[in-house]
């Protein structure tokens, strides 16, 4: 297969942008022009800050950067200095040649407070670092009339659910865009198969089994002269008040699709979960398998499952099953109620727009013609979804929305510094403390 040229993805991704400004499930709120975005390079140039340097940050960087021809990269911040540097020269090499990366030496920001030196020079930034800290990065870049691009999830515990919640109503009336990196809401193929299931193709949903199992991610080994703190912070997927645990940190995607085709959030939640094979130090406290039922408001049950064990079947995938039929995303396919396909996505995968590039070529465009993309609502909500879904496995008890959004748990401190102590520590003998069902109190 002949891959694309630049022009012919640009193309590509226009036209995707004006199919869909309005498909995606209630994220847009108001429709894109695309007499408008022919010129919207000839506006002024857009001040980009990055914050958070690790590999999603810097492809989200390299994304934003290519939305838009009259963008620059002007500040980076990160609690680390080595990934910052390694970020730039990533970016610079990806770039080699436009002027498209001006960040001096002075705008180069490190520590935890770096976040807000780097916001400031900026008019749109990525907010990329561990989701413990999304809430307060958010709301600074809020409070200083900022657009944003943030990742997934938007927080690890329910206070800083309630905080996203608070900063997404301030952008919503300050008229700022907000994109979240939900991907699968700018993808053709989850489009398409959406505006079948909301015209009755399948009727209305029961149930669903949405799944992200894998053999696990990353594990970065203890360094000799590393302080605790610095240890969490390398090794930040293991540790909730910084990760939340893969049920949230990647399940978050399939969890979020299930409440976007089913139409609304869960109101409880009961499931299990362990660890099995992935127990050791290293692995801090997070579970290595998740199974939970979600029980919405018109009585769908979705179950969800996700597992970080190897050797095991692998799956990343969505399923519904409706009172005409069943529509699994991984196929793209709909069948009917004796399994019949009757219908089956008409694109092309390998030729799609990138969802991850059209979520920055949206957030842009919408910004260039004055309009507003609000996708932090339903970022905070899906968000609540996974960490209700953790709070069930890790108490084994039936919980409730309501009770997890009113939850006293607090992870995260607002104000840290390289002299902290982190929120959760080892024991003499360098084991954290796991989660057990029955014995775990919902706090």
């Amino acid at each position: 297969m002949k891959r694309k040229s630049k022009s012919q993805n640009k193309q590509a991704r226009r036209e995707f942008i004006q199919k869909t400004a309005l498909a995606s499930g209630g994220i847009i709120t108001v429709p894109f022009s695309m007499e408008a975005m022919v010129n919207v390079h000839n506006d002024k140039t857009l001040k980009l800050a990055l914050i958070g340097c690790g590999g999603r940050g810097s492809g989200a960087a390299v994304q934003a950067l290519t939305a838009d021809n009259n963008v620059k990269l002007i500040a980076m911040a990160d609690a680390f200095n080595d990934r910052l540097e390694n970020s730039l020269k990533t970016i610079q090499e990806h770039f080699e040649g436009e002027k498209k990366i001006e960040v001096k030496e002075q705008n180069r920001f490190v520590g935890f407070d770096a976040y807000k030196k780097a916001i400031d020079l900026a008019d749109v930034v990525i907010l990329a670092t561990p989701p413990g800290f999304r809430p307060f990065h958010f709301e600074y870049a809020v409070n200083n009339d900022k657009h944003v691009f943030m990742e997934k999830p938007l927080a690890t515990d329910p206070a800083g659910i309630r905080r996203v919640l608070n900063s997404a109503k301030v952008a919503k009336d300050k008229k700022l865009n907000v994109v979240v990196g939900l991907q699968r809401h700018y993808e053709s193929k989850y489009l398409d198969l959406y505006q079948k299931v909301i015209k009755g193709e399948i009727g209305k949903i029961r149930s669903g089994q949405v799944y992200w199992n894998s053999s696990g991610v990353w594990v970065r080994a203890r360094q000799p002269q590393q302080t605790e703190l610095e240890y969490q912070m390398r090794n930040w997927y293991y540790f909730n008040w910084l990760c939340g645990d893969h049920i949230l940190e990647q399940h978050i995607h399939n969890i979020d699709v299930a409440n976007w085709f089913v139409g609304g959030y869960p109101v409880s939640a009961q499931g299990m979960g362990g660890r099995q094979i992935r127990t050791g130090k290293d692995h801090g406290e997070i579970f290595d398998h998740h199974f939970v039922e979600f029980t919405y408001a018109n009585g769908a049950v979705i179950s969800s499952q996700c597992r970080h064990q190897p050797d095991c079947m692998n799956r990343v995938d969505e399923v519904f099953q409706g009172t005409k039929g069943t529509v699994e995303l991984g196929k793209a396919i709909i069948t009917d109620l004796d399994g019949k396909e009757v219908y089956k996505y008409p694109g092309n995968w390998n030729e799609d727009p990138n969802p991850y590039q059209v979520e920055h070529d949206r957030l842009f465009a919408s910004i260039r013609n004055k309009e507003v993309i609000s996708d932090a609502e339903n970022g905070a909500m899906s968000t609540l979804t996974a960490i209700l879904g953790r709070m069930a496995t890790y108490t084994g008890q039936v919980i409730t929305m309501e009770e997890a959004l009113k939850s006293k748990m607090d992870l995260v401190p607002e104000e840290m510094t390289w002299e902290s102590t982190p929120p959760t520590l080892p024991d003499a003998n360098g084991n954290y403390s796991i989660p057990t069902p029955g014995v775990t109190k919902f706090i």
